[in-house]
């Protein structure tokens, strides 16, 4: 069943910000590179790609459905990473971001009753939580090691054991 022009747009905003968010992240990536830190700048280029992954889910829920997906204007926020610790409030605001545009999803499709939306939102829902919840612990630990080169060397090995 078709959905709706306006949810249609909310979808296609929401695909657009998926690849924001890819974008914005292997942008930290390369910051994290550029100061050898090999295991953010890891777990970085895997949240860029798991971005488009989203991207992709988005983008087939709707062709699924017959409607038409399209990428739309990608702005990418100019980054300034001044200690490591930027880099995941930057991921956590982005996070931050997705969220609230899913929330503005769920709230469209509920206002229009299309039950046919609530699988692929409620999954975003769960993961968006996992997501911003890593990314807040991370930035804690930052925190804590508040940019000792020991406690900022053992989260990077951390990061790049963790399979991403």
């Amino acid at each position: 069943m078709k959905m709706s022009e306006q949810l249609e747009v909310e979808f296609i905003k929401q695909i657009t910000r998926e690849y924001e968010s890819s974008f914005l992240y292997r942008q930290l990536a390369i910051e994290m590179d550029v100061r050898d830190l090999p295991g953010m700048a890891s777990w970085l280029r895997a949240q860029s790609a798991e971005e488009l992954t989203h991207a992709d889910r988005l983008i087939d829920h709707l062709t699924d459905r017959d409607n038409h997906p399209v990428i739309g204007d990608i702005t990418i926020p100019s980054v300034k990473v001044e200690k490591i610790q930027d880099v995941f409030e930057i991921a956590l605001e982005a996070e931050r971001n997705v969220s609230e545009g899913i929330r503005t999803l769920y709230r469209q499709a509920e206002d229009e009753r299309d039950l046919d939306s609530r699988p692929v939102i409620d999954w975003f829902i769960s993961e968006q939580v996992e997501e911003e919840s890593t990314v807040s612990e991370i930035l804690g630990r930052l925190r804590m090691v508040d940019g000792d080169g020991s406690g900022v060397l053992r989260i990077d090995a951390e990061l790049a054991s963790t399979g991403a």
